[in-house]
């Protein structure tokens, strides 16, 4: 197991704004929201990037 140097200045204002326990779990959770947020950013890159299909029925999926 590694240890790691984190600014206890920013773990501490995690686990208050987070009202976590413990600070694996601040870490965990923010390290989940970090990724989630990543790939959100990907995502919205590739807006405009593809044309859409022109066959695709949009309505055919709709619950009724």
């Amino acid at each position: 197991m590694s240890t790691l140097a984190i600014d206890k200045t920013l773990i501490n204002e995690a686990i208050k704004l987070g009202q976590f326990k413990t600070q694996k779990e601040a870490i965990n959770t923010a390290l989940r929201e970090y990724i989630e947020k990543r790939k959100q950013l990907e995502i919205i890159e590739l807006f405009g990037k593809f044309d859409p299909d022109p066959d695709y029925d949009y309505k055919q999926g709709r619950d009724k």
